[in-house]
């Protein structure tokens, strides 16, 4: 699989200078990290999951999440994990089917070997699982458990736990709580594949939800939460981890408001390109800053629960033509020793020293999104991909 995979391929060489990488489960997990973009959720109690995984797929999904948590009432749950093993099952015997990266969200360690023992040999499709309200006290039987299941498999498989607890939330619990969940996931950091956001179990804890005009940062008691999660957890020395964004509640905007409009062509001329980026930046506004925003804070990925959020999250993660320039001068082998330069677009300075762990993971986004060609941007990205 690989990032704009849905897009002909004549097409992707219009808006790549370098196309994003082809990657599947077993790739290296700094790529997998690096690649989940817009993670996809679903409730595991979906009568026709199979087909759900393989429709998203095709429109550009490269990771979901089976939920079987949050999503789906208390009653629903034993429901919830015999469709899980039906559907994938299913899914399973159905030959030359490409599905993307698939996650559990469970609630308890338990679920996991019972899970994975189910599924039988459709285990094999499953990369991991998703630990809810994780701390150093309750992630740790997650953490075990997960490695318990991938010895009776023999595969490797990914935690992703979700950082959402009242501890991490409180200002006089939370440097011990991050500090209990970086010992956790420290000693299984070849299985923690990234950090999860729980935005709106913060705002829960307060009687809050942002609205569609809002960002998490937006709302200050959170936005200090994220802070600190970057600062503990999404540090770039070799001791951090991928930390993605959080949920993005609404969805009143469909693809088929805009569609028509950018069905005419990948490429964006003139007048008509002015009024059709207006109009995309009217119609996803929150959406769009939210996901800005995400990268300028560190963030890489977002959490969503519908399928029109992918695309546009999908799009402003692919590396912009200047960024990539700016990357390769910093890293050249002859910059080691440091120095000051002027970028390639001559609009800025680049120190190589401060920047390199900038440029490192930029080039590494540039490996699993692609790098955009010189007069291509966000609007003709997403055009061409609602125009597929």
């Amino acid at each position: 699989m690989h990032h704009f995979g849905h897009i002909a391929p004549e097409v992707r060489k219009r808006l790549f200078h370098r196309e994003p990488a082809e990657f599947t489960a077993d790739s290296p997990a700094p790529l997998l990290s690096a690649a989940l973009g817009a993670t996809l959720y679903s409730p595991a109690t979906r009568p026709r999951l199979a087909d759900d995984i393989l429709k998203q797929a095709a429109r550009g999904v490269v990771s979901m999440v089976l939920c079987l948590e949050d999503s789906i009432d208390d009653a629903d749950v034993p429901a919830g994990e015999d469709n899980v093993v039906r559907q994938l099952t299913d899914l399973a015997a159905r030959p030359g089917a490409q599905v993307p990266l698939l996650f559990v969200r469970v609630r308890t360690p338990e679920q996991i070997p019972d899970l994975v023992r189910r599924l039988g040999p459709a285990a094999a499709l499953l990369s991991g699982f998703v630990l809810p309200k994780f701390t150093a006290e309750r992630g740790l039987p997650f953490l075990e458990a997960l490695a318990t299941a991938e010895a009776g498999t023999g595969r490797r498989l990914f935690a992703m736990p979700v950082l959402e607890s009242p501890e991490l939330l409180y200002r006089e619990t939370r440097v011990q709580t991050l500090e209990g969940i970086f010992r956790a996931v420290d000693k299984y950091r070849d299985r923690v594949l990234a950090l999860r956001l729980g935005v709106t179990d913060f705002c829960s804890s307060y009687g809050l939800r942002r609205g569609p005009d809002m960002t998490a940062y937006d709302v200050q008691v959170v936005a200090s939460v994220i802070a600190d999660v970057v600062n503990m957890l999404g540090r770039a020395d070799g001791t951090g981890f991928t930390v993605t964004g959080p949920v993005w509640e609404y969805f009143r905007v469909q693809e088929r408001m805009f569609k028509p409009q950018l069905r005419q062509s990948p490429f964006l001329e003139g007048r008509a390109a002015d009024l059709r980026a207006r109009l995309i930046e009217h119609a996803m506004d929150g959406l769009l800053r939210e996901i800005s925003l995400d990268q300028a804070n560190g963030l890489l990925g977002k959490t969503c629960i519908h399928p029109s959020h992918v695309l546009p999250v999908h799009a402003l993660s692919v590396v912009s033509h200047e960024e990539y320039s700016d990357a390769q001068d910093i890293l050249r082998p002859e910059r080691g020793g440091g120095g000051v330069l002027r970028s390639a677009y001559t609009n800025k300075m680049n120190e190589v020293k401060p920047h390199r762990a900038w440029a490192e993971r930029t080039l590494l986004r540039a490996e699993a999104f692609g790098v955009a060609n010189e007069d291509i941007g966000f609007v003709e990205l997403l055009a061409a991909g609602l125009a597929d």
